[in-house]
């Protein structure tokens, strides 16, 4: 759409009141103390507001009216047809609202702004669709006892929810731990990243309006220290669902040790590799493999930072790939040409520019990028050659667009390198050869294997990792494994 240019999108803004307060019990609420933080555009540093930051009480609040509304059945009780009624008309809601939702997204994290319209919000409300539709399609089982018993299997809700979402993907990551809890009758205390509240809040309000009862769902931003460590701790949480690093999930895995011995459903950090073959689709490869680290300023948990190629293509793909990467136009979200945009904060931008210094400092060899742009906000698509697999920069996950390429000279030696981790999330194969494609495939250690493409993913197959990247799955049926617990219920009969 030529009309959605910056100009445009400005106006826009200048239309939108920013919430500024928690989402509790159906209303929009103060922190406990009036208590607040800064929220601020990652694109030109400008205040957006001074955002509620949500305290211990705050949390309590939360959480019981979650505990409240669960209890009195007054969602898990509905039929499943009448939850997937207000779960698909919060889908329709969302797309209705799609402009101000996609701007909200980018002028919380900074990613293109026709990113957020064309694939993140659309994706939202799609998720909360299938899920809609899946509920009221699945059935318990009965199990196979003798003729003189009955025992019957169920799923039930497992209770109060505590999610807790990172700034990459703000509503869509919300909506993969959102739309399977609610639809199997559970209630809500999500804790949003403190960078990225805003698209979760007027969801939250959209939820109301398309028939969720008031106190299902809770929103309750703040600082992780504080909001997120009190939902960790909660005695009255019964799971919770975590994306983010893998340094902050092992610490709600501790406060689950801390507590009630609730589950945790970790979603963290990857390295994840791209096996590049010699007898690869060459073009396709060097397109997935910029796709693969590039999209979203390289902040995604699965992005494809370690680039392996055998050495027979090394230079030809070094080569291209570097073209390419320098093609990409970086700077303002706001406008409609730009394809990388502003890093989501400062402090995120200083961590890509330490892992960059560090890698030159180690000996690998800066191809192309390594700059800040945009007045700081941006960091260009950075490549590293001549780099050691046991280097920082191939071992670390930046979270940025810095990709490193390691050169091979065997099957065998391309899965030890892929495999040499602590992560496991994702993986990439190039190749046409079907036998190859298996074998590698079955030997990477990833949750996802992507062949001759990247990062690919549906509702229909579950996402997650291996490893440090966590355990669980978001998407797919498997996610309701999370969200429900089995029952069963064993009759004697006469």
């Amino acid at each position: 759409m030529s009309e959605l240019n910056k100009a445009w999108w400005e106006s826009l803004a200048q239309k939108i009141t920013l919430q500024d307060k928690a989402f509790i019990d159906g209303e929009y609420v103060n922190a406990e103390g009036n208590a607040t933080y800064p929220v601020t555009n990652p694109a030109n540093g400008e205040l957006l507001v001074n955002m509620a930051a949500c305290q211990d009480a705050d949390v309590d609040k939360a959480v019981a009216a979650a505990r409240r509304t669960f209890d009195s059945g007054v969602w898990r009780n509905q039929s499943p047809a009448a939850r997937k009624a207000v779960m698909k008309k919060l889908a329709d809601l969302i797309r209705d609202e799609m402009h101000e939702l996609a701007l909200l997204e980018t002028l919380n994290m900074g990613k293109p702004v026709l990113t957020s319209l064309n694939l993140d919000i659309p994706g939202s409300a799609a998720c909360f669709e299938w899920y809609a539709e899946a509920i009221d399609k699945l059935y318990g089982e009965v199990a196979p006892t003798d003729g003189n018993n009955f025992a019957t299997i169920t799923r039930e809700p497992i209770g109060v929810v505590g999610a807790v979402v990172p700034w990459n993907f703000p509503l869509d990551i919300a909506a993969w731990k959102l739309a399977p809890a609610l639809i199997a009758g559970n209630s809500v205390v999500l804790k949003p990243a403190e960078q990225s509240p805003h698209t979760i809040l007027r969801v939250a309000e959209l939820a109301i309006k398309a028939g969720l009862p008031a106190g299902v769902l809770n929103i309750i931003p703040g600082r992780g220290e504080v909001a997120g460590q009190a939902l960790g701790l909660h005695m009255d949480v019964d799971c919770i669902a975590f994306t983010g690093s893998t340094a902050v999930g092992k610490i709600f895995m501790r406060y689950s040790a801390d507590s009630n011995m609730k589950p945790v459903w970790p979603e963290t950090g990857g390295k994840s590799p791209n096996l590049i073959f010699a007898d690869c689709d060459f073009d396709a490869a060097v397109a997935g493999a910029v796709a693969g680290i590039f999209s979203n300023q390289g902040e995604i948990c699965s992005a494809n930072s370690r680039i392996l190629v055998d050495n027979r293509i090394k230079e030809a793909f070094v080569k291209a790939f570097s073209a390419a990467a320098e093609k990409l136009v970086v700077g303002d979200p706001l406008e409609a040409d730009t394809e990388v945009g502003a890093i989501v904060d400062k402090t995120q931008v200083e961590r890509i520019t330490g892992f960059i210094e560090r890698a030159g400092q180690d000996g690998a060899r800066l191809l192309t990028g390594g700059n800040t742009l945009h007045n700081g906000c941006c960091v260009q698509p950075t490549i590293f050659t001549d780099v050691d697999p046991a280097m920082e920069i191939a071992t670390e996950e930046v979270f940025g667009p810095v990709a490193v390429v390691i050169g091979f000279d065997s099957e065998e030696e391309a899965i030890h390198i892929a495999n040499n981790s602590v992560y496991g999330l994702a993986a990439s194969v190039w190749s046409q050869n079907i036998s190859r494609v298996h074998r590698v495939s079955a030997a990477l250690r990833a949750g996802t294997v992507s062949v001759n493409t990247v990062d690919a993913i549906d509702f229909s197959t579950p996402f997650g990792g291996y490893k440090q990247s966590g355990f669980g799955r978001d998407l797919s049926l498997h996610a309701l494994d999370k969200f429900t617990q089995l029952k069963t219920t064993w009759i004697k009969l006469d």
